[in-house]
């Protein structure tokens, strides 16, 4: 099973936020998953290839997705915080 999300930024800062923050997945997954992401401009892109379970690439989905929510939360506020500053 193979997958590609493609997430799309108004500006590449936000862009380069949330793939610093879901990269680390990168590094250690389960033999049978391959997770990499990248970043082009003002895209974030996931490749997932899982060779194992339905239920892990389903699961794997989800997680980069719940941290890809948490990335954009966190920049989200960052940014609100020096708007108010200014």
């Amino acid at each position: 099973m193979k997958a590609e999300i493609i997430l799309t930024y108004r500006v590449v800062e936000e862009a380069e936020a949330v793939a610093d923050a879901v990269s680390p997945d990168n590094a250690k997954v389960p033999p049978g998953l391959y997770v990499r992401t990248t970043r082009k401009k003002n895209e974030v892109l996931t490749q997932i290839d899982c060779k194992t379970r339905l239920q892990t690439f389903i699961s794997t989905i989800d997680d980069l997705l719940a941290c890809v929510s948490v990335a954009e939360k966190a920049f989200s506020t960052v940014k609100d915080k020096k708007l108010r500053i200014i």
